[in-house]
């Protein structure tokens, strides 16, 4: 498509892996695009059945889990992979659930390392059960350490830096950064991003995202209590909504600029109650994460070459939102 959007990493090699990887399989695009992405094998391969789990740090009602799941599933349909799925925000909890699926010898589990001290021993534990581990979106800088395959997602203090240097296209002088989980070290390295590159002031407001009042409240309590603030930045699609109400209800002239995409946003953007939003393809993801395990056990592949697998950042703007939604709409960006 057509398109403005400004790529601040590698994004197109990750695109090219997942064409690749899409290219090894037996099935043409036709067959994964006639199934609907449940999660069964699709016939789309001859090669054996294979179960790949999947454990992420998500609160509940998260979408932009429900993207990084439907890439997956495409990907497992083609695959011949039954694709098992859980989550919780909790660190200790999806710790239990990671060596729950240890304990049921699946072929492959990919996970998230949002708090990556509490998910050591049982990322360790699938290494040493010989389960092959892919890490995706969070924690990059330890997945090597860790034992896993590789990782995929985006570098986040890379992304974060893509958005300072936006702020300062558009003449921002006083931003803050919404963190919507208290501890997950990706979400801070995004907001120490945007103060190393941002020319003006950045301040950190830590809400429960958990619960929508209360990050609606805990930002327009900012807003109201600080006129100068002229840039909202929110780290997840869900809270850039509730930024935008906030807003609103304030009555701040502050622009609001997010992270992630989901159909919400991309309506957002085309409306401009949103500046700008920074896409890191988490569709691609867990395409991409399901791929690399079918191709290492039916063919020994690991891509990446010990670097993190990169699907993001790129700006996105209003301009982009046509083509968006259209990809939005069916839940694949």
């Amino acid at each position: 498509m057509a398109r403005s959007t400004r790529v601040f990493a590698a994004v197109a090699t990750a695109t090219l892996l997942a064409v690749a990887a899409a290219g090894c399989s037996d099935s043409g695009g036709k067959d994964a695009e006639e199934n609907d992405g449940g999660g069964g094998g699709g016939g789309g391969v001859n090669t054996p059945r294979m179960e790949i789990a999947m454990v992420t740090h998500s609160a509940p009602g998260d979408t932009f889990w429900d993207i990084v799941q439907s890439g997956s599933k495409q990907a497992a349909a083609k695959d011949n992979v039954e694709f098992l799925y859980a989550n919780s925000e909790k660190d200790d909890e999806q710790a239990r659930l990671v060596q729950t699926f240890v304990d049921k010898k699946v072929d492959g589990i990919i996970v998230t390392l949002a708090k990556p001290e509490a998910m050591k021993s049982a990322v360790q534990a699938a290494v040493d059960a010989g389960i092959p581990v892919v890490t995706i979106n969070s924690g990059a800088e330890f997945s090597k350490e860790y034992g896993a395959l590789s990782h995929i997602g985006q570098e986040e203090s890379v992304a974060g830096e893509a958005v300072g240097e936006e702020l300062n296209e558009r003449g921002g002088k006083k931003a803050v950064c919404v963190i919507h989980e208290q501890g997950n070290v990706g979400l801070e390295q995004r907001c120490a991003g945007v103060k190393k590159t941002f020319s003006g002031s950045v301040e950190n407001l830590t809400v429960d995202g958990a619960s929508k009042p209360a990050v609606l409240s805990g930002i327009q309590a900012k807003l109201e209590a600080d006129g100068g603030i002229d840039s909202v930045v929110t780290l997840n699609a869900d809270v850039a909504a509730s930024a935008v109400e906030a807003k609103d209800a304030s009555g701040s002239k502050a622009e609001v600029a997010t992270f992630d995409l989901n159909a919400a946003v991309a309506a957002s953007l085309e409306s401009k109650e949103l500046s700008f939003a920074v896409d890191q393809q988490p569709y691609l993801q867990g395409y991409l994460a399901v791929d690399e395990l079918w191709l290492y056990e039916t063919n020994g592949n690991v891509i990446g070459g010990g670097q993190t697998v990169l699907t993001g950042p790129a700006i996105v703007t209003e301009e982009d939102a046509p083509d968006l939604k259209k990809f939005t709409e069916r839940g694949t960006r």
